[in-house]
């Protein structure tokens, strides 16, 4: 993500120099919209024409005349934003969420308009603490302000608008705990932008080893620990799904590992993300329509290590270990077969009936070597793992698999104050049993039916009695509701989930 300036001003916004100047409006029953006395005049006729009611994504683009009482210094543009009912018996997570697409929304203006300088006048909401409005106002503006333009060379044209260079928010008092929530939301947004950024690089961009530099230069920034496992060293663990899935290719899998430890007795959380930087299916090869988009199959992975880039910088009262096992899946006359038997870290065999079904063989390498080094207090994997969570829950949730209460009511906490909802599904033994093989002790798929379920009871074979969820972001991870913050193609989901069920992490009580 490019540097965008972010500062906290008490000053009055109409003293600031600015491109565009933001005030914000809220809805009343059958009466003039609540704003700021510097615009009222201009939204009491707007709304005496019908125009502007104050509805949420209701925008008023205004150019003012110099002289004029609505002329703000240097000012060439004003919007004002309608917010809706802000009402304090609203949900506060859907609050947010509506700050966060408005933020969004200046973003868009702020393009269409080629606005480099913000100035925003942040709204006094009964009930909402200034630092929560800085935080999802500023995170919907920065994510919605996000391009991906490295490889546009020979069709960049010099006038192509670069982005938001500074945003001031003005308020009358609480500078402090908006400089709070300020500096939340940009690491959260930096976070979820790169996460963006490795998603958005080809399969010849971003592999394995990608992974790993990244990992490492995070380390070396952070004092963060770092440990790449090779070939080598998962022969001799015998991680048989990274290197059966690998097996076709050639380019070398890794197993990284990224270590926040606050040097304290603390939780542990560990992170899983499935880095399969590109699918091609394997032997079981997919439609030619389409694939260039399962250079996407990472963004497990990305959603794992970027989350850490927050965690590093944030350092919470929580061990947070993040492991992705990079490899891509290609076909070749030494790839992975159907009908071929594997044998995982932890000694379960494997029946590939499926060689397409490759990123849980994968994850449940690195869940049960993790779980084995780390010994967690509860772990959580990410992926994108199936079409069918997409059949079941659209691109609207996340589908979530647990065998934790405790961990999943923390993690649909999270997922709804971050504006990515996670819907649980059942597990239990009829979905397990779909998986059984007459040949080794479990295969990687059964069958259609429940293929979300069935693909996460593969991975609670490798868990034991730890406390876990799993994450299926297939339909999420891009094509993501359309919302004024999330872009065409990958949206970064599960980032900013992570980073606030760190934020909000409790003691790990065991009893649950």
């Amino acid at each position: 993500m490019k540097d965008t300036r972010l500062s906290i001003t008490e000053k009055p916004v109409d003293t600031l120099d600015s491109d565009l100047v933001v005030y914000f409006a809220t809805q009343r029953k059958e009466m003039p919209p609540l704003c700021d006395t510097a615009v009222k005049a201009l939204v009491k006729n707007a709304h005496a024409l019908g125009d502007f009611t104050g509805k949420a994504d209701e925008t008023l683009l205004y150019y003012p005349l110099a002289g004029t009482r609505t002329d703000s210094a240097g000012a060439r543009r004003i919007l004002i934003l309608g917010l809706g009912k802000a009402d304090s018996q609203k949900l506060a997570p859907e609050f947010f969420e509506t700050l966060r697409k408005q933020g969004g929304n200046i973003a868009k203006t702020c393009e269409k308009t080629k606005t480099g300088t913000l100035a925003v006048c942040l709204p006094q909401i009964s009930g909402i603490s200034v630092e929560k409005i800085v935080e999802a106002l500023a995170e919907g503006i920065l994510l919605g302000d996000y391009r991906f333009s490295k490889y546009k060379q020979t069709t960049r044209k010099k006038t192509d608008y670069p982005g938001i260079s500074s945003i001031w928010f003005s308020c009358d008092k609480g500078a402090p705990s908006a400089r709070k929530g300020a500096k939340k939301a940009m690491n959260t947004a930096d976070a979820a932008c790169k996460a963006r950024d490795m998603a958005n690089e080809p399969g010849n961009g971003w592999t394995s080893e990608a992974f790993a530099d990244y990992a490492g230069s995070l380390a070396d920034t952070h004092g963060l620990t770092c440990t790449c496992l090779g070939i080598k060293e998962m022969k001799k663990l015998g991680m048989g799904g990274i290197l059966g899935v690998n097996q076709g290719s050639t380019t070398p899998p890794c197993l990284v590992i990224l270590e926040y430890d606050p040097g304290k007795k603390a939780d542990t959380l560990l992170l899983v993300g499935k880095g399969l930087t590109f699918d091609t299916g394997g032997i079981s090869i997919k439609p030619a329509a389409g694939m260039e988009e399962m250079k996407y199959d990472m963004c497990g992975g990305a959603a794992v290590l970027a989350a850490m880039a927050a965690v590093a910088r944030e350092k919470p009262r929580l061990r947070v270990v993040a492991m992705i096992p990079a490899t891509d899946n290609m076909p070749s006359g030494s790839a992975l077969k159907p009908g071929d038997i594997i044998t995982h870290v932890n000694q379960v065999t494997s029946e590939v009936v499926n060689t397409d079904a490759e990123g849980r063989l994968i994850l449940a390498d690195a869940l049960a070597h993790g779980i084995k080094t780390f010994q967690p207090d509860c772990v959580v994997d990410i992926a994108t793992l199936t079409g069918a969570v997409i059949i079941g829950l659209g691109h609207h949730y996340t589908g979530m698999v647990s065998n934790s209460d405790d961990l999943s009511r923390r993690l649909e906490a999270a997922g709804q104050e971050a504006g990515e909802p996670v819907w649980r599904l059942p597990l239990n033994k009829d979905y397990i049993k779909q998986i059984e093989s007459k040949v080794a002790d479990i295969k990687n798929t059964g069958g259609k039916a429940g293929g979300t379920i069935t693909a996460a009871a593969y991975l609670s074979k490798f868990v034991g009695d730890t406390p876990w969820a799993h994450l299926d972001i297939a339909g999420t991870a891009w094509d993501f509701t359309e919302k004024s913050y999330i872009p065409k193609g990958p949206s970064g989901t599960g980032v900013r989930t992570f980073i606030q069920l760190i934020r909000s992490w409790k003691k790990w009580n065991p009893a649950g």
